[in-house]
């Protein structure tokens, strides 16, 4: 990978007294906040067009809110309730996390609440569904809520204190992110997608690189990519401390979300003036795909520099990567092939949907022909929940999005992350292997 000559950045006091343009987030936040214009390190309440909890996160809102009481939520349409990180139901705790948002839901009339057969992986079921669209502002009691940025909204992940006073009020403060522009030129090689992308952006500016920043994508290479490499790209921006991460939008996302659109929406763009705390630009046509080694994300290698590092486990799925082009990929290199016989494999499609279209697709059965297990949509082994556990001493290559100590399981357990072409190659041989030798 190779950088331009300079990295922009502006000083403090050039940021503080610009009167240039706005970026993107800054638009979306300023319409939502009922103003002509903000400022980075302005403080501003904005109105919520979604708001999301999970099986974790809404128990907690959910206890918040009746604190408030108040009798009915702001919005029975725009609230939306799924759960997906201990669904199916792990133990008698998780059952009883679900029945809190299932009876909550029933009470309060919510429309967008996702039981066993309908729901997903929350962040790949709401774009599927229409239910977050370009030019929204949205909240999640969850991290990777920032994944809809690929739809040019601002979405941000928050706690379940701010999920409550949102479903209450239908409004959220902020204080408006500096921007980091990230410019990919070039033409991707083979194997090469999102995933590769922004790990390796992670791996140049660090887990914390843009902590409590907006991440702006875009680019050659960014207009590119299909909905699903940038949903995976916006998944990541939280890894690097991201406030949130941002694509404008274009023909690409017209024609995402043409026959999903279930309201109005509204494509915004950055100013050809606006100011950033920092541009980055990279030329993307040498990249080879890229894995992270534990235990944290930023610990980035090229798969060639990887490759032999001995496997048990290999997860393919989440809200990263768990999507229908995933999964066509994945198969497409474990066609007529077997895992390794001392590998367990396990395949996570991300929704419903996305399963039935992978059955009718044929690629669900070269999974199980090739010795892989596939799973009903959750969260569960990429937070070490269930369906996956490690124990000590054992290693995963997952298409997820974290490697902290113990994140899949045991504390001396390890997980390296990459995409899902390295990752099923890696099932072939039992350690990890690049794509194009298998």
């Amino acid at each position: 990978m190779r950088y331009k000559d300079e990295i922009r950045k502006s000083s403090l006091q050039e940021r503080k007294t610009s009167k240039m343009g706005m970026t993107i987030t800054q638009k979306i936040l300023a319409d939502h906040a009922g103003k002509k214009a903000v400022e980075a390190g302005e403080l501003i309440n904005c109105r919520i067009d979604v708001v999301l909890g999970n099986d974790v996160t809404a128990p907690v809102a959910i206890s918040e809110f009746e604190k408030l009481g108040k009798e009915e939520v702001y919005d029975r349409e725009k609230i939306v309730l799924v759960p997906d990180h201990f669904a199916p139901n792990k133990d008698i705790k998780s059952a009883e996390q679900c029945k809190i948002m299932r009876e909550f839901a029933r009470a309060k009339g919510i429309k967008n609440y996702f039981e066993i057969g309908q729901m997903g992986i929350e962040h790949c079921l709401l774009p599927e569904q229409g239910l977050v669209l370009p030019g929204d502002v949205i909240i999640g009691a969850d991290s990777h809520t920032c994944t809809y940025g690929a739809l040019g909204a601002f979405a941000t992940g928050v706690g379940s204190t701010d999920m409550a006073a949102a479903m209450a009020t239908g409004e959220a403060w902020f204080k408006v992110p500096e921007t980091i522009k990230f410019v990919y030129y070039g033409k991707l090689p083979a194997w090469v997608g999102g995933k590769d992308l922004i790990l390796h952006t992670i791996g140049d500016i660090g887990v914390d690189g843009a902590r409590y920043m907006a991440m702006e994508f875009c680019g050659e290479a960014i207009s590119s990519l299909s909905m699903d490499n940038r949903f995976t790209m916006a998944n990541m921006a939280i890894e690097a401390g991201g406030k949130n991460g941002i694509i404008v939008p274009d023909n690409v996302t017209a024609e995402y979300i043409k026959n999903r659109a279930r309201r109005p929406y509204r494509f915004y763009q950055s100013d050809d003036d606006a100011l950033y705390y920092e541009v980055r630009e990279y030329d993307v046509s040498d990249l080879e795909p890229v894995v992270a080694f534990p235990h944290l994300p930023e610990n980035t290698r090229k798969v060639s520099e990887a490759q032999g590092v001995k496997i048990d486990q290999v997860v393919i799925g989440s809200c990263t990567n768990g999507r229908l082009e995933d999964l066509e990929i994945a198969a497409r290199i474990l066609k007529g092939k077997k895992v390794h016989p001392e590998m367990r494999v396990i395949v996570f499609p991300g929704t419903q949907q996305i399963l039935l279209e992978a059955m009718h697709r044929g690629y669900i059965e070269t999974f199980i022909e090739a010795g892989a297990v596939v799973s009903t949509p959750t969260c569960g082994p990429c937070l070490g929940g269930h369906m996956g556990i490690l124990a000590k001493g054992e290693r995963a290559l997952a298409t997820t999005n974290r490697n902290f100590v113990g994140r899949m399981g045991h504390p001396q357990s390890e997980v390296y992350l990459a995409s899902p072409a390295v990752a099923a190659a890696s099932a072939i041989t039992g350690e990890i292997t690049p794509p194009w030798q298998v």
